[in-house]
């Protein structure tokens, strides 16, 4: 019996300091709290330097009935500055916004970070999907103020950013990435190969935010094939070390070419999606070692296929970066570790 409750009491204490998380999260800002609002649209709105200083305050979250705007039904803005906390740094931050009701669309620094259903005139509710965003940390003004500005509309009853957790959150972090790949990757739907050649020109491509589902981005419904690609810069050192590439998790299935040269799979690719078989891919790490000289010195080309069968689509989360074959054995050893603690006190006897 003392076992137990000195084993119930180390799990507690390391929950509770914040080292124990089955996903690696940690609350970098609480938004949580007065945020200024204003009924009505108006696309100046996102930007940064827009004089809110007439606006309401109204408490996030909580849905605006409930703060003064009963029965109001339409369009309507929420805006917030923030400073983040110093150290913050080649870190995977997202934008955790609970429940919104009905249709939102997110600006930080007046950028683009993601959207959840559609306004009208297709009016598309989402109102029962958890607003999750990715956000580069390129965005952030580390050294001053940022703004949040959402963009909602509301189609009936309660409306607003209703419940649930309100922040800016880092994840991943346990991996200490030597080059950060999270933010604007290019990007294409339906199935071109030849993305995969390093001197393909991507000039016509879309940009995407990675880590995010495509759907949050624009690609509402798509599901089939699609490409990324992104390209970096490697100082010369990397030639000396043993790397991964990490590419968090994708949904549904992927293959991963870095300078034209296939790397790694995971899933049973097809040229033919109608034979496509996938079953829980999209739950998987992805990490993919590399061989000496797959790196070169100066700029490099990481290409992503992805195949999406069903519902949510993309590289959805990260960490999404380079690292040393060392760190990474130290990030799965340190995750086994907290399962373990897991498995002595809630696995099977």
């Amino acid at each position: 019996m003392k076992r137990i409750y000195l084993i119930i009491s180390l799990l507690l204490a390391l929950v509770f300091s914040g080292n124990l998380s089955a996903e690696e999260w940690r609350r970098v800002e609480n938004l949580r709290g007065n945020w200024k609002f204003s009924i009505g649209d108006n696309p100046g709105w996102a930007e940064p330097g827009f004089n809110d200083s007439d606006w309401e305050e109204i408490f996030v979250p909580s849905s605006w009935e409930n703060e003064g705007f009963h029965g109001y039904n339409g369009y309507a803005w929420y805006r917030k500055t923030f400073t983040l906390p110093e150290g913050i740094k080649g870190e995977s931050l997202y934008l955790l916004l609970g429940y919104i009701d009905d249709v939102d669309e997110v600006y930080l620094n007046g950028k683009h970070v993601g959207s959840s259903g559609t306004f009208p005139p297709d009016y598309y509710t989402a109102y029962n999907a958890m607003r999750r965003y990715p956000v580069p940390t390129a965005f952030f003004n580390l050294r001053g103020e940022n703004t949040i500005a959402v963009r909602v509309y509301d189609a009936m009853l309660e409306g607003g950013i209703l419940h649930g957790d309100v922040g800016i959150y880092s994840y991943g972090d346990a991996i200490n990435m030597a080059i950060n790949l999270s933010g604007k990757w290019k990007f294409h739907i339906h199935d071109d190969k030849n993305i995969a050649k390093p001197d393909y020109d991507e000039s016509q491509m879309d940009e995407i935010i990675v880590p995010g589902y495509w759907e949050s981005q624009g690609y509402k419904d798509f599901d089939g094939f699609a490409w990324y690609r992104k390209t970096f810069d490697s100082p010369s050192y990397f030639e000396d070390e043993s790397w991964v590439l990490v590419l968090g998790k994708i949904d549904d299935i992927d293959e991963v070419y870095l300078n034209g040269k296939k790397i790694g799979s995971t899933g049973e690719m097809y040229d033919d999606s109608f034979f496509i078989e996938f079953y829980d891919e999209y739950s998987q790490f992805r990490g993919y070692y590399l061989k000496s000289g797959d790196i070169k010195p100066g700029k490099n080309v990481v290409a992503v296929r992805v195949y999406d069968g069903y519902k949510d689509g993309g590289m959805y989360e990260g960490p999404v970066g380079l690292v040393t074959q060392r760190e990474y054995r130290k990030y799965w050893k340190e995750k086994n570790r907290k399962k373990n603690i897991f498995d002595i006190i809630f696995g099977d006897n």
